[in-house]
């Protein structure tokens, strides 16, 4: 027999929800200021107002459906307006506004556009500041052309004013001629060398750039010198007198005489040691997990698409193993999520030490959530044993604090067919996963196709229902209760379908599991039961000589998450339908699977006259005994009883409808096919029958034929 039921899905994450999760610009400025105070600038007072502009422009990129990076880059630059220059405070923004904007984080594609969020914003920084160390040798070159210039008319006052600028000036400053061993250098430069002034003097510049080394870089000096190229510039690692490498940021500009011709070139340095560090691990932090040091979600993505895309012609392609720790929210509730986040670490550990040597990428993916690239395989054997190594490693117990904790895991094993991109086969990677979850745990499945399909079908509705519950998609038709000793129609089961807007009709056994699995089966029930009492008495008032008895269908859900007793008085009075003419039916499993609140619901229902049935009696436990406890009125016998054709199944179902006359229960018969099932059950003593050999389920306009005959062959 078919449930009536309901759904609840997990609602959309829109726009709007995302924005609940991310701080205002208020909030997000406050907490910016005051992280910045307590690690490189004192005033956060005066920094909160400063600091608007640019969060406002962070929050606006992470909420985007379409990155641009010009904003997060606006940002950057805001924050160098702002006065905060200090590499190590550029270091501590991305931090926090990564952690400050994650919620808006919530897909793959968002988690990469967050990490894109915070590399264009350190982007903006390091390019303003650059700006700012280029405007600075612009002036100091200005003033060193100028004392060329001048040097006729106040070569002592501009060469006064050059020496200073030149002794004084923060950034490295070293005049040379590329064919001499000779460098002039300021006190800057000197230092970020490793050298004194005097040492300088009598080295080549070739020393720190050799030729073999950079020859672009010296193929260059001629067009310099001869006035056809204004500037170059260069970033490169040099060795210091200690033998230490650092990194410089270089402009080279020619130094011309009073004639207009050049001999020697300046060039402005800059140690950016230190801000490409910090870019380096801006990079790693933007691509890895910051709990485990695995790659994340953005890495594994760039990662997976390489790997489609290098596929080779013989034969080999990608795979995926998808896994998912079983039972980790037991671990985080019970020894607490420090725990949890040990137990993840180790077992980070454990996976890429045993799969990594080989070649495979781990990653994680997030929460208890991990994934092993396998670049390039030739077969899907090869994936279950890398997916079998992956199981035997996480079976292993952890010792935390004392303790040994003992976990399995579920993995999802797809090998690209050749057609899947990253997320769709991503995307049938999960619901693989879940398949080997249902399967019973701690084990891995394989992926199937026409599998796959059905399960992402299922996701659709599931995703649909609500929206369908608020227009009000489903609809409710009547299959007919028959008392077999005169076949005449005394009542009806209230059965639910899905009407969808495209004209497709959903039976429940299509939506009813999703409907359970999300909670909308609670606000659907109560529709059903609402709709089923409504129309009853539409029937009654029409037919008063021969009132229907209306049955309905209830979830274990709704006793457990609303107060259904509250629900069944408040519909019977709504539409003055009498107790005694409603039903209520609930499965052995429903009723059975939590003893304590169920039993409390039945008593109350009994007391206010309500009947109760068992439906698909023998699907479950199966025992009478417990029976004499509970409140139960009727039986309905699970329809493979009476199709049942051997001698063993007609002496079971004598048995059953014995036993319960004993009990004082009366018996439905479900899915009654043919004359001679319903024959036989009468003879059996079987009170009532319904299915299709009498009527299968109508609209309720139909239901007065029902009444005049329950033989009603068309829906």
């Amino acid at each position: 027999m078919q449930q009536a039921d309901v759904a609840a899905t997990r609602a959309d994450q829109g726009p709007a929800l995302l924005a609940a999760g991310v701080p205002a610009v208020a909030a997000l400025a406050g907490s910016w200021a005051a992280e910045l105070a307590r690690h490189c600038v004192p005033s956060e007072a005066d920094l909160r107002p400063l600091l608007e502009h640019p969060a406002a422009r962070l929050r606006e990129a992470a909420l985007a459906e379409r990155l641009d990076p010009a904003v997060p880059a606006d940002a950057g630059r805001g924050l160098l307006d702002a006065r905060v220059t200090d590499p190590v405070c550029l270091e501590v923004s991305v931090a926090l506004l990564g952690e400050l904007l994650a919620p808006a984080a919530d897909t793959a594609a968002r988690t990469r556009r967050l990490a894109a969020v915070q590399g264009a914003f350190a982007r903006g920084f390091l390019e303003s500041a650059r700006r700012q160390a280029l405007a600075e040798h612009e002036q100091i070159t200005r003033a060193a052309l100028e004392a060329r210039a001048v040097a006729e008319r106040a070569r002592w006052a501009s060469e006064a004013r050059f020496a200073a600028m030149f002794d004084s000036a923060a950034v490295g400053i070293i005049i040379f001629d590329p064919d001499v061993a000779s460098i002039e250098a300021n006190e800057a430069a000197a230092a970020m060398l490793g050298y004194s002034r005097a040492q300088l003097a009598a080295m080549n510049v070739v020393e720190f750039v050799p030729v073999e080394e950079a020859p672009e870089v010296w193929a260059e000096r001629t067009r310099l010198l001869e006035g056809t190229l204004d500037r170059l510039r260069l970033v490169r690692s040099v060795r210091r007198a200690d033998d230490a490498e650092i990194w410089i940021d270089a402009v080279v500009t020619p130094l011309r005489e009073a004639d207009g011709s050049a001999h020697r070139l300046v060039a402005v340095i800059s140690d950016v040691t230190d801000q490409l560090e910090l870019q380096q691990r801006l990079e790693h932090q933007a691509s890895h997990d910051p709990l485990t040091g695995l790659p994340n979600r953005s890495l594994f993505f760039a990662r997976l698409g390489a790997a489609l895309t290098d596929a080779g012609t013989d034969g080999a392609r990608a795979g995926v193993c998808y896994l998912d720790l079983d039972g980790f929210k037991v671990v985080n509730d019970t020894l607490g999520h420090q725990a949890g986040d040990r137990l993840l670490q180790a077992l980070a550990d454990r996976l890429r030490a045993v799969l990594e040597p080989d070649g495979h990428l781990v990653a994680r993916m997030g929460g208890d959530e991990f994934v092993v690239l396998v670049p390039s395989c030739r077969d899907r054997a090869s994936l279950e044993e890398i997916a079998g190594r992956a199981l035997d490693t996480v079976r292993r117990p952890v010792r935390i604090d004392g303790r040994d904790i003992v976990i399995s895991a579920s993995v999802g094993v797809v090998r690209h067919d050749g057609e899947l991109g990253p997320d769709e086969l991503m995307q049938a990677a999960d619901t693989t996963l879940y398949s080997a979850k249902r399967s019973g745990r701690g084990r891995y499945a394989l992926y199937d196709r026409e599998r796959h399909r059905s399960d992402v079908r299922r996701f659709e509705l599931s995703s649909q229902m609500p929206e369908a519950l608020r227009r009000d998609d489903f609809v409710v038709v009547y299959q007919p209760l028959v008392r077999l000793a005169d076949e005449r129609t005394i009542g009806v089961e209230a059965l639910v379908r899905w009407q969808r807007p495209d004209g497709e009709l959903l039976g429940p056994d299509r939506f009813i599991p999703l409907a359970e699995e999300t909670g909308l089966v609670v606000p659907l029930g109560r529709r059903v039961l609402d709709e089923a009492c409504r129309q009853g008495r539409v029937w009654a008032d029409a037919h008063p000589e021969q009132p229907l008895l209306v049955s309905v269908n209830v979830a274990a859900r709704q006793i457990g998450e609303s107060d259904l007793v509250a629900d069944v008085a408040a519909t019977l009075e709504r539409h003055d339908w009498p107790a005694g003419q409603l039903q209520i039916e609930l499965t052995e499993s429903d009723l059975m699977g939590s003893p304590g609140r169920p039993l409390a619901t039945l008593r109350e229902l009994d007391r206010m006259g309500v009947r109760i049935a068992i439906d698909d009696f023998g699907t479950g436990y199966s025992n009478l005994a417990y029976l004499r406890h509970l409140p139960v009125h009727v039986l309905k016998l699970a329809g493979h009883f009476v199709a049942g054709s051997a001698e063993r199944d007609d002496v079971i179902l004598r048995t059953l409808i014995s036993l319960a006359s004993a009990l004082d229960l009366e018996v439905t018969a479900e899915a009654v096919e043919t004359r001679e099932q319903a024959a036989r059950l009468r003879g059996y003593g079987c009170a009532n029958a319904q299915g299709w050999y009498y009527a299968p389920a109508v609209v309720p306009e139909r239901v007065p034929e029902l009444i005049r005959d329950p033989f009603l062959r068309t829906p």
